[in-house]
């Protein structure tokens, strides 16, 4: 599992011309899935999500009861080693990466005091945002890192 995560003043999702959903002062979350990915990969990821002190005075998204947005992204397991066009073949196929992406948000639902926005699986999306910082991790779930 792959997870970029942006501290952002505002984000939203648009889809057709239409918001979708939206957050204020909180975290972006664009999340990745590769086949091998576990519950113990979940639980990780979000453990570190939810903790990461990357608000002032060393503060978790949890300690500011800041807002969370996770986005489905299969582009972050690209691999561009040979040539220049991507291959996908390192993400999860699209049936088990929905199960995945549900699974992930359940798991930050129950970890949130707030609810946590999503965009929609599969779909076309416009991402806005306005970044705090900037402030952008990176995290794989397969290097613990």
């Amino acid at each position: 599992m792959r997870l970029v995560i942006q501290r952002v003043h505002s984000a939203s999702v648009i889809i057709d011309n239409t918001e979708y959903s939206k957050i204020y002062s909180g975290l972006l979350c664009f999340v990745g899935f590769c086949d091998t990915d576990t519950d113990d990969d979940y639980m990780w990821a979000v453990n570190k999500l939810l903790n990461l002190k990357l608000f002032e005075n060393q503060e978790s998204i949890k300690d500011i009861q800041g807002q969370l947005l996770v986005v489905s992204q299969f582009t972050l397991f690209a691999s561009i080693k040979k040539g220049t066009k991507p291959s996908w073949s390192r993400a999860a196929k699209p049936d088990l990466a929905k199960k995945m992406y549900d699974r992930f948000i359940s798991i930050c639902n129950a970890n949130m005091s707030c609810g946590v926005q999503t965009g929609v699986f599969g779909a076309h999306m416009q991402i806005n945002s306005i970044n705090n910082g900037p402030m952008t991790i990176i995290i794989d779930t397969q290097n613990k890192e």
